[in-house]
């Protein structure tokens, strides 16, 4: 479901903009949507005896499969979709939540579980939405970031629709909503378009093209260096700073070549990198350096002049990799289905 759809039919029911209005605000921030507000005045007779059933609909489009606590403070959800699919949404300490876009992803990291199953389907915008909905009703969610399973600007026109509900009725506020691409130029045209601008955050994982490729194979050719011009360009336009997504994999691009081309890339930029040591993998050959040294890479970059943040990777003890509850969960099922679907295409 898209949410220009529940507009329409909405409005289709005598909705006028306030109650229009109403119903989105309170179904985004998981509150009942059948009350009504004072402020909203008398609703039509058809809309009010259509919303208990409209209610239950946008309920189904997301609901909780299990909730994996965190010794940090996080909770991944595995989040069962109609029609069976499942994707992982993250509440983060200090209000934050992390929402997927997609069943599965299309770009391939080398590095990441989602990855390795391809991409089965899009998510609606009120998938997405509903996501956030579920996730308030466990705790309060003051910052949406799109950097679940999927990548953003392959499912655009449902995030740019999810994410401008959000930073209206949903009430998150605009540089709150975080934007996570591994870079596309359809996102350099659409973004500064947008109502709500979010704030954007780049994957980089690499300054050197080559590398970048091999990690990132199927993300578009374009170089890490264009990639930081055009971020700065979008960063100086929103007025806050890009940031840059930098996963640190052992013996890969932690070492002295990657750290010169930080330091030349990003010294004086309007920019954040945040340094994510990697969340293991099981049968995948990638693994994360130890604490210190990302904590002296981190110090290196600051004495450069690149504003550093280390980041702890949320969910480590709960398998806090992208991807990891749902192949738990799937097993044999999804390899099952990945060769279903590669044989039909």
């Amino acid at each position: 479901m898209r949410i220009d759809d529940l507009r329409q039919r909405l409005r289709a029911l005598g909705a006028k903009p306030r109650h229009e209005q109403s119903v989105l605000r309170r179904w985004a921030n998981a509150l009942p949507i059948a009350e009504r507000s004072p402020r909203e005045g008398i609703r039509p007779q058809a809309l009010a005896e259509a919303l208990p059933a409209i209610e239950a609909e946008l309920a189904a489009l997301a609901t909780l499969r299990s909730a994996h606590p965190g010794e940090d403070g996080s909770e991944r959800l595995l989040v069962a979709l109609q029609g069976g699919d499942t994707v992982e949404s993250v509440l983060l300490p200090r209000g934050g939540l992390c929402v997927s876009s997609q069943v599965g992803c299309a770009v391939g990291c080398r590095f990441c579980m989602t990855g390795r199953e391809g991409l089965l389907r899009q998510l609606g915008s009120a998938e997405i939405v509903a996501q956030v909905a579920l996730a308030r009703r466990r705790r309060a969610v003051t910052k949406v970031v799109f950097m679940g399973m999927g990548e953003p600007a392959h499912n655009l026109d449902n995030v740019a629709e999810a994410i401008e509900l959000l930073g209206h009725e949903g009430g998150i506020g605009h540089k709150s909503l975080v934007f996570s691409t591994v870079g596309d130029a359809r996102v350099f045209e659409r973004l500064p378009q947008m109502q709500v601008k979010p704030a954007l955050a780049l994957s980089l994982h690499s300054t050197l093209p080559e590398r970048r490729a091999e990690l990132l194979p199927r993300a578009p050719r374009i170089d890490p260096a264009e990639l930081v011009e055009l971020g700065e360009r979008y960063a100086r336009a929103t007025g806050y700073p890009i940031q840059f997504q930098w996963t640190l994999l052992e013996g890969v691009n932690d070492g002295p070549e990657e750290i010169e081309g930080i330091a030349r890339l990003l010294a004086g930029k309007y920019a954040v990198m945040n340094m994510i040591p990697y969340n293991s993998v099981p049968d995948l050959p990638y693994r994360r350096p130890s604490w210190e040294r990302a904590a002296e890479i981190a110090r290196t970059l600051h004495r450069r002049g690149v504003l550093t943040k280390l980041r702890h990777s949320a969910g480590q003890d709960v398998d806090g990799g992208c991807g990891q509850l749902r192949a738990r969960e799937l097993g044999p099922r999804l390899a099952e289905k990945r060769i279903a679907i590669r044989a039909a295409s």
